[in-house]
């Protein structure tokens, strides 16, 4: 065990593929590449992994190099292959028990809202337990023969991004059982800025369970911080929890993911665009799923004045696609510039331009999906009473200074 410890010590200090951003701090180490952190906290317990495809590392085996000052060009690293955090631990002798899945599963490739199955991991043999659908939360149960959960999981920095969900559960269950919580922090490619509506109680859902707006600028970690902090887990409870850092990152760094977050979310355009275009999903058109630049462009056939065509089919990630064979109108947003700030001015121009005789909004159970999306009914209230993109933000003016606060009590980074 001491052995392997030195060994992926001494990779941590060598950069790998996985990290694609750098800075005047040097490039960017994920928790999970500084196993000298989190290894001996692990050994002799039994573990619970929560993790998707986004949960690498670097393994053992080298598969390259490249410069390590890409500005001089001076100096070689290694390149090592990326393996999964499962595998990982399992090759360091850590006792893990099962591994936790969240939405899209554990390979990450079940579409939006689909049903993930529990099963059995091939490769390992490990169960996997679906934390999406009806078990959103850990049960005593499933907790029973676990001392640690280990959480690492890429996140985009969008309050409807369900994996903040998740980890709220997994914490929540653990306060409950008293086990420990172990995250690993990952970089946020949207931590550069706040913006967005502050999500109102009564609208408290899977896609946003907090009083934050959409985009809140926090890693995991941090955010994991500021939900045991604030005490807004079941009953104000608190659970054990530590964060394992990042090295060399600030919110200021850019970061590009180098693997998919989710089946829909393929680049960094898309997830840079996501905070503004995923409220296309509460319209009666598209969002770009069934295309290959899912949310990157919209369109609905009832949008039939604006110039950019397409017609969605399905895909992987997007099984079977609104308006599937259909030809919707609407804009291509794939080169737009990098966005630091939500944009509204998309959905209040197709709101603008509809046509159709059933609602621009559409309704999930009964409720307007817009309201659950953006956290209020202002948004939608606003949008259909004509108001400007700079009038709607000016109202999120008082609540967006109020979160600031907050969120400063937890930020682990610049």
């Amino acid at each position: 065990m001491l052995k392997k410890l030195f060994k992926y010590t001494l990779i941590a200090l060598f950069l790998s593929n996985f990290s694609y951003a750098q800075n005047n701090l040097g490039e960017i180490l994920t928790a999970a590449q500084q196993p000298n952190l989190y290894l001996p906290l692990l050994k002799n317990k039994r573990v619970g992994v929560v993790t998707n495809q986004t949960g690498v590392t670097d393994g053992a085996k080298i598969i390259g190099k490249k410069s390590c000052d890409e500005n001089t060009g001076m100096g070689s690293c290694a390149i090592f292959e990326q393996i999964s955090i499962v595998d990982f631990l399992l090759e360091n002798e850590i006792d893990v028990r099962k591994i936790f899945s969240p939405e899209h599963g554990f390979r990450g490739d079940v579409d939006a809202g689909a049903t993930v199955k529990s099963g059995k991991d091939t490769k390992t043999g490990l169960p996997i337990i679906s934390l999406y659908g009806k078990n959103k939360k850990p049960t005593k149960s499933q907790y029973a023969d676990l001392d640690v959960i280990l959480f690492d999981i890429q996140d985009v920095g969008a309050r409807f991004y369900t994996y903040i969900s998740t980890l709220h559960y997994i914490m929540e269950a653990a306060a409950e059982n008293d086990k420990k919580v172990i995250v690993l922090d990952r970089p946020n490619p949207n931590g550069h800025y706040v913006d967005g509506p502050v999500l109102k109680e009564k609208h408290k859902t899977f896609v946003g369970m907090h009083k934050v707006p959409v985009v809140y600028g926090m890693t995991i970690g941090e955010y994991a911080l500021m939900i045991n902090g604030e005490k807004w887990l079941e009953n104000g409870v608190q659970c054990d929890l530590q964060v394992i850092p990042l090295k060399n990152y600030t919110h200021q760094t850019k970061y590009s993911l180098p693997i998919k977050p989710s089946p829909n979310l393929p680049n960094d355009h898309s997830i840079n665009l996501y905070p503004s275009t995923c409220f296309f999903e509460a319209f009666n058109g598209s969002e770009g799923r069934g295309t290959n630049k899912p949310f990157q462009v919209y369109g609905s056939p009832y949008l039939e004045k604006m110039p950019y065509e397409f017609i969605p089919q399905p895909n992987a990630g997007a099984s079977n696609p609104r308006f599937k064979g259909e030809v919707c109108y609407g804009e291509d947003l794939s080169d737009v510039e990098f966005l630091s700030e939500i944009r509204l001015d998309w959905l209040i121009k197709a709101r603008k331009n509809y046509v159709g005789k059933e609602e621009f909004w559409i309704k999930q159970s009964g409720a307007y999906w817009i309201d659950k999306l953006a956290g209020t009914e202002e948004l939608r209230k606003q949008i259909d009473a004509g108001w400007t993109e700079e009038e709607i933000k000016a109202t999120w003016k008082e609540d967006l200074e109020e979160f600031m606060k907050v969120r400063s009590r937890y930020l682990l980074y610049d």
